[in-house]
């Protein structure tokens, strides 16, 4: 998929006038296209919602847009939660899940009313202890061997997160035995996964259970969550997951297995963050230094602080050399920051026009799990996030962090005192 960008470099200048690099900047307009488009595939589903998932892109400005588009959040902790309160979602446009969750995160979920999707069954007695059961419940299942997983969340036997199959029948029917009579039934076993077929295996077997839960327990379902997981095509040479096609096949599964078997309506739930806001996010940075050594360097303002996937995971980001033709390509850069780590590299033996010295250089699809996976190690400050409008503005939608931030959680006051 052809690599574009929102704005000109005539554009991006006029930007860096008024906010320093590096910042994030964040396209509106592909963001509501694209949520749009997710939920005319899926409309043939009359209970369809998408749960974003508020750790990919954790800003109330984002959720907001998100929540103007009929999304709930999907969240996993408790500023989290408050988060999605504050932008006014509220009851059951709030999914709960969390794999380690503690009392006063429960506490809150059940406060606000959320579904709250357990990991584990050892997890119903804490929750009843210090929440209480509340009237809907889903648990999280992990197939193990019966499903392969992929890189970033690994295989699904190796996984922290979810159920046994036998678990999973036994927390229903305690659940069912307290009195609850609402359910669900969620998964989440790969992310950043292109092959559409993985969401379709994954349906088809959430459909499964439900049919056999439904048979032992007597248990009727009100929803499904798939999952979330769907990928982004981060090379060129990818391409984005036909929601269309995947809708279609998912239909086809539905009617065969829910419709067929009087189990309709069944709400079928989604809680995508990458796909959704990932590829309309960008990392704009300038070009601090050149070195040359046994590799040739570009150094940059920005750092694996404000993008920590590629040195966390090798992840590939494309990069483009503003002003610069693709044509040009005749340099090969480590791309890198400032940090003392020498994972801190954005790029490795990247073939790139000529870098100079004060050239701006835009990171690719940064929409998700970029800003959000922000850190202070080596004293780097959190980086400002920027909202591109439709008419061609960009408004700050979180300042960047200052030294005084930095500082902020101590007390100078004990310093150098007896405590």
């Amino acid at each position: 998929m052809r690599k574009t960008l929102p704005f000109t470099k005539k554009q991006i200048v006029e930007i860096i006038k008024n906010f320093e690099t590096p910042f994030h900047i964040y396209d509106e307009k592909a963001i509501v296209e694209n949520a749009i488009k997710l939920n005319k595939a899926f409309s043939w589903n009359k209970g369809f919602r998408e749960y974003f998932a508020v750790k990919a892109l954790p800003n109330p400005y984002i959720l907001e847009i998100m929540k103007r588009q009929g999304f709930g959040a999907d969240c996993s902790s408790y500023a989290e939660l408050i988060l999605a309160q504050k932008v006014g979602l509220k009851g059951e446009d709030i999914m709960f899940t969390s794999n380690d969750a503690a009392a006063k995160e429960y506490i809150k979920a059940k406060d606000l009313g959320a579904i709250i999707n357990l990991d584990d069954i050892s997890h119903i007695e804490f929750l009843k202890e210090h929440a209480g059961i509340p009237d809907i419940i889903c648990f999280r299942y992990n197939p193990g061997k019966l499903r392969k997983g992929n890189a970033i969340i690994g295989k699904p036997e190796e996984a922290k997160y979810g159920l046994t199959r036998d678990q999973l029948f036994k927390a229903y029917k305690i659940m069912k035995q307290k009195g609850v009579k609402r359910f669900g039934l969620h998964t989440m076993i790969a992310s950043n996964e292109l092959n559409p077929q993985y969401f379709v295996d994954t349906a088809n077997m959430l459909f499964d259970l439900i049919l056999e839960i439904n048979k032992t327990l007597g248990i009727t379902f009100e929803f499904i969550n798939i999952g979330g997981g769907i990928g982004i095509p981060y090379r060129e040479d990818q391409k984005p997951v036909d929601l269309s096609l995947l809708s279609r096949k998912i239909e086809r599964i539905y009617k065969e297995k829910i419709v067929k078997n009087n189990l309709h309506p069944l709400k079928l739930f989604m809680e995508n963050g990458r796909m959704i806001t990932g590829p309309y996010g960008y990392l704009v940075t300038t070009v601090l230094h050149k070195k040359d050594t046994y590799k040739n360097y570009v150094g940059l303002d920005a750092s694996m602080a404000n993008l920590m996937r590629p040195g966390m995971y090798g992840a590939y980001h494309h990069i483009t050399v503003m002003g610069k033709s693709k044509k040009d390509k005749t340099k090969i850069y480590d791309v890198t920051g400032s940090l003392c780590e020498n994972n801190d590299k954005f790029a490795i033996d990247r073939r790139l026009p000529k870098v100079d010295i004060g050239d701006i250089l835009v990171i690719h699809d940064t929409g998700a799990h970029g800003h959000a996976m922000g850190f202070n190690y080596n004293g780097k400050l959190r980086s400002a996030e920027l909202l591109l409008k439709p008419n061609g503005k960009a408004v700050l939608i979180r300042r960047a962090e200052t030294v005084d931030d930095y500082f902020k959680t101590i007390d100078f006051r004990t310093l150098g005192r007896q405590i």
